[in-house]
């Protein structure tokens, strides 16, 4: 099983798309990393050579940040924005969408479930 940057990637998929369970390489980067290391996108990673999975594992050494520090570095740009306090900032601390979305009706992913009629409220009774 090939191992590429902390990532075991599946076995029976094309390289192009084994590329993709590694956080921070999409489509279009898998495409450009297997170009550079001169290996062909449609080859299985079970049928890579050693050779070949170090070339690529040395292009994305390369390239910059995957997985860990790239995780790292999203929180620390949000961190920021909470920090000085910014517009985004604060939506990100009110878990709101951040990026201009309606919240009055859906916003349910980033809001979380309904908050339902508080149980123990007692109703107003009729004067007799």
């Amino acid at each position: 099983m090939a191992r590429v940057a902390g990532v075991d990637l599946p076995r029976n998929k094309q390289a192009r798309i084994g590329l993709t369970y590694i956080f921070g390489i999409g489509n279009p980067r898998a495409l450009r990393i297997l170009k550079a290391a001169n290996v062909d996108p449609l080859k299985k990673i079970q049928d890579l050579g050693e050779d070949e999975v170090n070339r690529i594992r040395q292009i994305i050494e390369q390239e910059g940040n995957v997985e860990g520090d790239l995780r790292k570095d999203v929180s620390m740009h949000i961190k920021r924005l909470i920090d000085i306090q910014s517009y985004r900032g604060i939506r990100h601390r009110r878990s709101l969408p951040v990026r201009g979305q309606r919240t009055h009706t859906n916003a349910r992913t980033r809001k979380g479930p309904r908050k339902g009629t508080v149980a123990g409220k007692k109703k107003a009774t009729a004067k007799t």
